[in-house]
Formats: structure tokens, C-alpha cells, sequence
């Protein structure tokens, strides 16, 4: 817990808990037992709900391994025409020899495969990626992605010349109903 907290356990909290326990013994009254009671359910009931609110929110530590499988063009945060596009033409996976297939295609069909290499480095808790293509690249690979991390997942985003942003999501590839 926070200094504050730590004050007010020290300053409060025990010689509440302390006066309330003397009380209680010297008069039974059931009274300042109840009263020490609730204080302490409620620390007890604050501890638990700040200890699963922080595991429900804690971003998610990435490792080499958590890298690894199939992506595709993540069309929630732009829907529309350019995103189905980009999600019918490119995606990629990382495969656990640490290589990499960037994949243009036509729908279901591959037109052309870029390969690379990946590696991790780690200036935080989390791995960060390292993707360095062979000679001759696709713009989209030009440079390392952006990841963007939440409580339960992740996403990358590549910077393109062409298209700006674009990001990817772990998944496998299926045709868009329309």
C-alpha cells in the first residue's frame, strides 16, 4: 500500500483498534466489538477489491513467446472499404524458428511472400519487437511496430508510407461476410 495509508494504519487505525479493544474488554459491551469489526472488514474489503481491480487492469507483460502466430489488419478501429481492403491484401505471421512471412495477397490466395527474422528486446518488463526483413522489404515492414498493450491482449502498429498507420491483431484470416 501507499505511504498515506501506511499514516493512517500507523496514526489511526491501531489505536482505534487498540482503544476499541479496551473498551470492549473493560465494559463487554458488544457494541465495540461490532464497531472493531466492521473497521476491519472494511480494510479487509478495500484491500481485496484495490488487489483485484489492479489485476483486472495491469497491462499485459509481453514475452518473446506471446509474439508468435498469425495477424491480421485489426478492422475495429477503422471499419469501412480501406480497412476490409488492407484485411483481403496483407498479413503476416511469426513463426517460433523466429522468422517472419509478411503475406500480399488476394483474398485467400498469396501473391507474394516477404521473410525476416525477429527478436525481442526487453528495455521494460515487456519484449518489444525487433523485425529485420531480408533486401528487399514491403513498406508496410519497413520499420519496428508500435505495441499497444491491454489487460487481456495486444496489437501492432506499422507505420506505412501509403497508409499511414496500420494495425495488426493476432488471428487467422477468414473471408469478410458482406
Amino acid at each position: 500500500m501507499g505511504f498515506g495509508f501506511n499514516i493512517l494504519f500507523v496514526f489511526i487505525i491501531i489505536p482505534l483498534t487498540v482503544l476499541l479493544l479496551l473498551c470492549w474488554l473493560l465494559t463487554k459491551k458488544k457494541i465495540f466489538y461490532k464497531i472493531l469489526g466492521a473497521i476491519w472488514l472494511a480494510i479487509f474489503g478495500l484491500a481485496f477489491i484495490s488487489l483485484t481491480f489492479q489485476f483486472l487492469t495491469k497491462k499485459k507483460e509481453l514475452k518473446k513467446k506471446d509474439y508468435y502466430g498469425h495477424y491480421i489488419i485489426n478492422r475495429d478501429y477503422f471499419p469501412g472499404k480501406q480497412a476490409d481492403w488492407q484485411y483481403d491484401n496483407f498479413r503476416f505471421e511469426i513463426k517460433e524458428n523466429d522468422s517472419i512471412y509478411f503475406y500480399v495477397t488476394d483474398k485467400q490466395r498469396i501473391l507474394k511472400t516477404y521473410r525476416g527474422t525477429v527478436m525481442t528486446s526487453q528495455p521494460y518488463r515487456s519484449e518489444r519487437l525487433i523485425i529485420n526483413m531480408d533486401d528487399t522489404t514491403h513498406h508496410i515492414m519497413a520499420s519496428n511496430p508500435t505495441t499497444y498493450r491491454s489487460a487481456w491482449s495486444f496489437y501492432l502498429v506499422f507505420y506505412s508510407p501509403k497508409f499511414n498507420n496500420v494495425y495488426f491483431k493476432k488471428g487467422e484470416w477468414k473471408l469478410i461476410d458482406k
